[in-house]
């Protein structure tokens, strides 16, 4: 995919620093995410990072590395980096748990957080994110160096999948919304990212965000109705300076889209 110059630069900074910290035990570094999606957006995107690790690091590199990863030593382009590190047997596993060695959150645009261990991490924060990321990964991760994603990470069992997509959903739906009819900012990407669940379930991919609510209009399956057409369009509209659409409209939709994965499952 292209990448405009600052990302670019801005990666191979990232780089060169990890190969300096953990030198031979760095064993890959991938673009995950709106980059590893072709659907990276500047000035709206954050940059996903995952490094891999030959073994557990232990916290005085674990912490090098954040010291100089960081925004203020390396400054990211983008609103935000969102670096995450595995240990490659982890990588491979092919499981839900979160498993990482180090997750730094770091920007202009968003607040700096380091987690050393997921125990570290609030519980309302969800822990599903890592397994859903993996898969992401195991797809569409762009190798910036070792060996491809698709052999550095593994997928999840279908199980594990839906397990992990239901607990995102219900995460989203937990999250506060203002009331009545009022615009909520972020529920267009509750909406989409429920679309985009619903495409990987029911087709086995994943897409970004807008391709996702596309894909879902265009197959006119159970979901879809006039008003599931207004709010998948409003929530395209508002990733690019639209009005998101109300934190009531946006739930139904997401209930929607759990029952009818739940539908599916008889475990559920």
């Amino acid at each position: 995919m292209h990448m405009d110059e600052p990302l670019r630069r801005y990666l191979t900074g990232l780089v060169t620093v990890a190969g300096e910290v953990l030198g031979d035990r760095l064993c890959g570094a991938y673009a995950a995410g709106s980059v590893g999606l072709a659907a990276y957006q500047p000035g709206r995107s954050d940059v996903d990072v995952a490094l891999v690790c030959a073994d557990r690091l232990d916290r005085a590199v674990a912490g090098e590395l954040v010291a100089r990863l960081r925004h203020e030593a390396l400054p990211c382009p983008a609103r935000g980096l969102e670096l995450v590190v595995y240990r490659r047997e982890v990588a491979r596993s092919g499981t839900g748990e979160p498993g990482f060695e180090v997750e730094l959150n770091t920007g202009a645009g968003m607040d700096f957080r380091v987690s050393y261990t997921p125990a570290d991490r609030p519980a309302a924060d969800g822990l599903f994110w890592y397994g859903l990321d993996r898969s992401i990964l195991h797809q569409s991760g762009r190798a910036l160096i070792g060996p491809p994603a698709a052999e550095a990470f593994a997928d999840l069992s279908p199980s594990d999948l839906r397990r992990l997509v239901r607990d995102a959903l219900r995460w989203w739906l937990d999250r506060p919304v203002p009331p009545g009819d009022l615009p909520a900012p972020g529920a267009e990407d509750a909406v989409l990212g429920a679309c985009r669940s619903w495409v990987r379930l029911r087709h086995g991919v994943w897409l970004p965000k807008v391709a996702a609510g596309r894909r879902l209009l265009d197959e006119a399956g159970p979901l879809v109705d006039a008003d599931t057409v207004d709010l998948v369009e409003q929530s395209i509209a508002a990733r690019t300076g639209g009005t998101p659409p109300t934190g009531p409209r946006a739930r139904t939709f997401q209930r929607r889209v759990l029952a009818a994965i739940g539908a599916e499952d008889p475990a559920y």
